[in-house]
């Protein structure tokens, strides 16, 4: 009981600051995640900066929340970020919100924050929901160190080429993906990181939420057979390469096939255990290997 006058002092407090930018994170999913704080800044600041006003409309109908908005996206965020700085060096509070979740983790706001903070203005975290953090806590893959790199490219060509990049990272890789590339990216995290464990967090929060792990392959099959998980946003959570990659300057490629080879181990398994000791495609270290037994006769 002696802590409620303390978050009372501290609620009354911040509704009289001014000149002040509150980064403001909303429900993804279930709207019982919106806090008390939350909705206590969204309805006493001047204005909110909203991602997407029509979208963010309902959630303030929902809490009956009349506070004034405007438009801040991708597409106007450098002139409008000008604005809004002006505003808040004039002493008016503004609340910056996204379609869901954390503001600037892969939404707007970025350039707004900096300028701000560059301005010497006061910029507030109002910490809430973040599919990210939701996925890694409920997905049971090692969190001590991972790699968030939101959404991946759009083109298979630049995606596999930016999962390339990431093969020799030991830390857990996070991405966003949407259902329409859902599949596509599954493709190719299996042709470039080979036969990793996944998990992808879909529909966090929501009804359907659904939590599906096996290799990339693995999920794919499921999907194929259940197009139904392949509908909603996703979180995909890949394991890191193993501590092994870091030290795979120091193995020889064509010794270590060879050893497999004169030890008869199967084309398949040599190709998968090279792709985990020293990363690359499966397919390539299976075609290299193939070589090497077709030379010895």
């Amino acid at each position: 009981m002696s802590q409620a006058p303390h978050a009372m002092q501290s609620s009354r407090a911040e509704s009289g600051e001014s000149g002040v930018l509150y980064v403001v994170a909303t429900p993804i999913g279930n709207l019982d995640d919106m806090s008390t704080r939350a909705l206590d800044i969204l309805r006493s600041v001047d204005v909110i900066a909203a991602e997407d006003t029509r979208h963010s409309g309902r959630l303030m109908a929902h809490f009956d929340i009349r506070t004034p908005m405007l438009a801040l996206h991708d597409h106007n965020e450098r002139s409008r970020a000008e604005q809004l700085l002006s505003r808040i060096a004039q002493g008016e509070r503004i609340a910056l919100i996204s379609d869901a979740g954390t503001p600037l983790i892969s939404d707007p706001g970025y350039r707004l924050v900096a300028q701000l903070r560059s301005a010497d203005l006061r910029v507030v975290p109002v910490p809430g929901p973040c599919a990210l953090i939701a996925a890694l806590s409920g997905a049971g893959v090692a969190t001590d160190r991972f790699r968030f790199e939101g959404f991946l490219p759009a083109r298979s060509s630049a995606r596999k080429n930016a999962l390339e990049a990431l093969a020799k990272e030991t830390a857990t890789l996070v991405f966003y993906e949407s259902p329409h590339r859902i599949t596509d990216s599954l493709a190719d995290i299996a042709a470039t990181l080979g036969e990793r464990r996944l998990v992808l967090a879909r529909e966090l929060t929501k009804r359907f939420e659904t939590f599906l792990e096996g290799s990339a392959e693995a999920l794919l099959e499921i999907m194929a057979q259940d197009p139904n998980q392949a509908r909603g946003e996703f979180v995909v959570i890949v394991e890191g390469a193993p501590a092994q990659a870091e030290q795979a300057g120091s193995v020889d490629p064509e010794q270590l096939l060879a050893a497999m080879l004169d030890a008869e181990v199967g084309i398949k398994q040599i190709a998968a255990v090279a792709t985990r000791l020293l990363g690359g495609r499966k397919q390539q270290w299976y075609e290299r290997a193939q070589q090497l037994k077709d030379a010895r006769g």
